[in-house]
């Protein structure tokens, strides 16, 4: 008779799961007007409106580079915030709001052309430029093979005051004053190098104006670990004026290393963390993206906000295979993580690497 209870209790349980199941997969989405998308949440619709103008007419469904530089943004815009002198709203578009002011600061130096462009489609689509800036760097990263499907949360109202300058970390800074501004931003050197992940989509158009587009590591296109393997090479120097200043000369011709990296890849406090991606792309991906979102919402309140996320588009997979750059054996690798040895890479086949340039307007 127990015997009996029990097996007609079970079959209950897991006929309530299988109604349950069933009741989510079939749950159905609405067709949103004017586009071809349809959303689990209707309220989300709208955003899929702008997603279709941010492709067509700013990102162009490409890892080229308005794409990377919509992340950049990301970061710029949102890194304007202080936890001990109360200062800055954070993400909240303040770079748009209050552009005539902070894209003059010299950090934030080509930034000019996505904020316009930015500024442009979230009037067009009535949206406030915190959001427009979150949207569109998280469409930015999902146009790059192998990178993670970002959040998105809309609900940031507009900035009431610019950000001050001097926020944004300067290549050329030391890794002190790096960490202790990040730290008063409210983030840890372990997610300092999450968020540095972002550099393996970048490229420098100003560091360096004789050198546009020059790429941080030899994939530009694609978001995989060739950056924290690439830094780690030897490299040579640190220009300390004029041109090229924040600049570390690279091995590989055509790429850019900057101070900032080359510092931080050797640094007791970040080396261990930063050689821990080499070759580890899931992890990677994964704290970038839990760093991603602390930064997303940074200096705002979240209590209201919609989550549309399903507007971010899937990226493509990549089957990432680490590797030293053509030309490149274990010998020219500068290890600084004394807690376990660089992993043993295979060397890409052929002569030495160059790496092109990012194409202007891509």
């Amino acid at each position: 008779m127990a015997i009996k209870s029990l097996l007609a209790s079970t079959i209950t349980v897991v006929a309530l799961f299988n109604a349950s199941q069933a009741g989510v997969i079939n749950k159905r989405k609405t067709a949103c007007a004017g586009t071809v998308h349809q959303a689990a949440n209707p309220a989300c619709c709208t955003w899929f409106e702008v997603l279709d103008d941010l492709q067509s007419n700013v990102l162009f469904s490409e890892c080229g580079e308005a794409s990377h530089t919509a992340l950049r943004m990301v970061f710029h815009d949102a890194i304007g915030f202080s936890n001990t002198q109360q200062f800055g709203g954070g993400a909240d578009g303040s770079m748009i709001m209050f552009g005539d002011a902070e894209l003059a600061f010299a950090a934030n130096n080509g930034l000019d052309e996505i904020a316009g462009d930015l500024k442009t489609v979230a009037d067009a689509h009535g949206k406030t430029y915190g959001d427009i800036i979150q949207l569109a760097g998280a469409v930015g990263v999902a146009n790059c093979a192998g990178a993670p499907r970002l959040k998105f949360l809309a609900g940031r109202p507009n900035a009431t005051a610019p950000a001050p300058d001097g926020t944004v970390p300067d290549p050329f800074q030391p890794v002190d004053t790096i960490l202790a501004r990040m730290s008063d931003a409210g983030f840890s050197p372990d997610e300092l190098v999450a968020l540095l992940a972002s550099h393996t989509i970048a490229a420098a158009d100003k560091v360096d104006v004789t050198i546009p587009g020059t790429p941080f590591d030899s994939t530009a296109d694609t978001f995989d670990t060739q950056f924290f393997i690439e830094t780690q090479l030897k490299g040579v120097g640190f220009p300390g004026t004029g041109a090229n200043q924040g600049e570390v000369e690279s091995p590989l011709v055509g790429e850019m290393r900057l101070q900032s990296d080359f510092a931080l890849a050797r640094d007791s406090r970040t080396a261990c963390t930063w050689q821990s991606f080499v070759t580890d792309h899931a992890l990677m991906n994964q704290r970038f993206s839990d760093a991603m979102d602390k930064l997303a919402v940074l200096g705002q309140n979240t209590q209201g906000f919609l989550d549309c996320s399903e507007v971010i588009p899937h990226p493509h997979s990549l089957k990432v295979i680490p590797h030293l750059p053509a030309g490149k054996t274990s010998a020219d690798v500068e290890p600084a993580c004394a807690a376990t040895p660089f992993p043993d890479l295979p060397t890409a086949p052929g002569a030495a690497t160059t790496v092109k340039p990012v194409p202007p307007g891509s």
